[in-house]
């Protein structure tokens, strides 16, 4: 059992709002409203103290693979993201043979099962070969719901999230199977028009992955799926927020239409997150890492990111001026929210899990806590 702490003297970002010269208790592994009398004071004067992010897509970092790695690798890339801020990950899949991606959810399952990731967000192999991305056109296959359903049951009930092109045959039928066995239904990677897009909607579909990526882009007449997805209240939007993905137009248009509370910041980062430059894989394909954007060998294009959620948080904070009451919502409260987990994390309250991270004034990272323990202790430099 971890110690009790107060961390004391802090800008604390609470769900009603920020409390300066605020403090938070931790006791053992959650966090308390009274302090036990051996508590250990804490003093992070200065300092802001926010949420752990929640990652709901993510493929590696630390020079490992979600995609593909061992367990070894994928514990060593969820590690590399805790000290990066990023206290409970969902670990994503990329396109592949359907075997393969079954066999490999069943050994993601047992680290859900055993608490390192958050569960499984499967990104392919049912989406469109328009916009495929970064992903290998000749294992892309339609949306067929008894091979949807394969992955999901290969997941073990730790299925959280499936992309799909929805305007694909078998789409709208995959939609309604993955919302009938509690998994969310993302529409990404696709082709479709506004009111196919509309119609997975009202199928059940929940999010935009990545939105504007991999999507056709806004038009005068054909309004396409950023606009449908923007305007309807049923849906979160994922936005990576690296400079490189978005441009800042385009991610405040993001957050005056969808608001704070529909916003969801990830990473869709790849192995060389917070490792460096270099060639590395993404799935089966090749993809090289320079100055810190990831772009296929052939073909060029972005293959995820090399992104942290602690960079993103001061970019958004510090670049594109956001409150930082909505950057923790859109990095912490929403995306915990999506997973069914604000119960447990995503905002700072009593009873939840003493997942937080500490940062400076200029919005760098000094300090992460997981469920009361130290990740980097902010009192170490």
């Amino acid at each position: 059992m971890a110690p009790s702490k107060v961390l004391a003297g802090a800008r604390v970002v609470l769900p009603t709002g920020t409390v300066d010269d605020g403090r938070v208790i931790v006791d053992g592994t959650r966090i308390a409203d009274t302090a036990p009398p051996q508590a250990e004071v804490v003093d992070v004067s200065g300092h802001w103290v926010v949420p752990g992010f929640v990652d709901v897509h993510n493929h590696g970092g630390g020079g490992a693979s979600f995609a593909g790695g061992t367990a070894e690798e994928v514990l060593k890339g969820v590690e590399t993201h805790r000290r990066h801020g990023t206290t409970t990950t969902v670990a994503s899949a990329v396109t592949g043979d359907l075997d393969f991606l079954a066999r490999h959810a069943g050994m993601l399952a047992e680290l859900a099962q055993q608490g390192d990731i958050a569960g499984i967000h499967f990104e392919g192999p049912f989406i469109s070969p328009c916009r495929k991305g970064a992903h290998d056109a000749q294992l892309l296959r339609d949306p067929d719901p008894a091979e949807v359903r394969k992955l999901v049951d290969a997941a073990h009930g730790h299925a959280k999230m499936m992309t799909l092109a929805t305007e694909l045959p078998g789409g709208l039928d995959s939609v309604r199977l993955l919302v009938e066995h509690g998994v969310i239904a993302a529409v990404g990677h696709t082709d479709a028009t506004y009111e196919q897009t509309l119609r997975a909607v009202d199928a059940g579909a929940s999010v935009a992955t990545h939105l504007f990526n991999a999507m056709p882009p806004i038009g005068h007449r054909s309004p396409g799926p950023v606009t449908a997805l923007l305007e309807d209240e049923r849906v979160t939007v994922e936005l990576i927020n690296d400079g490189t993905h978005l441009h800042p137009a385009a991610l405040q248009l993001a957050f005056h239409h969808a608001g704070a509370a529909r916003v969801a910041f990830i990473t869709d980062a790849m192995d060389a997150a917070g490792f460096g430059d270099g060639r590395y894989r993404l799935g089966p394909l090749e993809v090289e890492v320079a100055d810190g954007v990831a772009r296929l060998v052939e073909g060029d294009s972005i293959a995820g990111s090399t992104l942290t959620l602690d960079r993103a948080f001061k970019r958004a904070v510090t670049v594109d001026g956001l409150p930082v009451e909505d950057v923790v919502a859109a990095i912490s409260a929403n995306p915990a929210r999506l997973l069914g987990l604000a119960d447990r994390t995503g905002s700072l309250e009593p009873g939840k899990d003493a997942d937080l991270v500490v940062l400076d004034d200029a919005f760098d990272l000094v300090g992460v806590m997981r469920r009361g323990a130290w990740v980097v202790d902010p009192r170490r430099g």
